[in-house]
């Protein structure tokens, strides 16, 4: 496992657009500057990595709470499925039932839009407000596999609180840390 932060995308980037398939509705999800919503998260992750894992018990609740107040809650693993197949659709399917997924789960074959975000680890965390600027890139929490830090995703709720209560986004924002995306040869 390399360890990898977050680019740290520059505050105020306006959200790509994208095509990508759901594994959990198994239809296709559209996002566009036509999409609608209170705010975006955008949660790059896959099944294997351990610094996702490590959080996977605690941020469904977390991010299906948010899909209920009009927040619009997107999934998306772009590894390489063939190096790595327990990251494949058929398995994210799974894991969308086994965790309770009330968001999408989306498959990005060709890479283009972790390529898009400039997303560059798993969990790496995009939040847009409501005109689709971002506002937060960074880390769920402090706590990482094995430390001695509680899953509380502390920094990613705080952002959402503050997006939502109109505040501008702090500028203390810290990477986040994981595996890196695992790209395609």
């Amino acid at each position: 496992m390399v360890a990898t932060q977050s680019s740290m995308l520059k505050l105020g980037t306006k959200a790509s657009s994208f095509k990508l398939f759901d594994t959990n509705s198994r239809r296709t999800v559209t996002f566009s500057p036509s999409t609608t919503g209170k705010g975006f998260l955008f949660a790059f992750i896959c099944n294997h990595c351990p610094f996702v894992i490590h959080l996977k018990k605690h941020f469904p609740r977390v991010f299906n709470n948010w899909s209920n107040q009009g927040i619009k809650v997107y999934a998306i693993s772009s590894n390489d499925t063939i190096e790595y197949p327990a990251d494949s659709p058929e398995k994210m399917s799974e894991e969308t039932l086994e965790f309770n997924f009330d968001f999408p789960y989306l498959f990005d074959e060709t890479q283009h839009v972790a390529r898009a975000f400039k997303a560059t680890c798993t969990p790496d965390f995009f939040l847009f407000n409501e005109h689709q600027k971002l506002v937060y890139r960074g880390q769920y929490d402090s706590s990482r596999p094995g430390g001695q830090i509680e899953v509380s995703g502390e920094d990613l709720i705080n952002a959402v609180n503050r997006m939502i209560a109109g505040e501008k986004p702090s500028e203390n924002q810290i990477p986040s840390l994981g595996c890196n995306i695992k790209w395609k040869k």
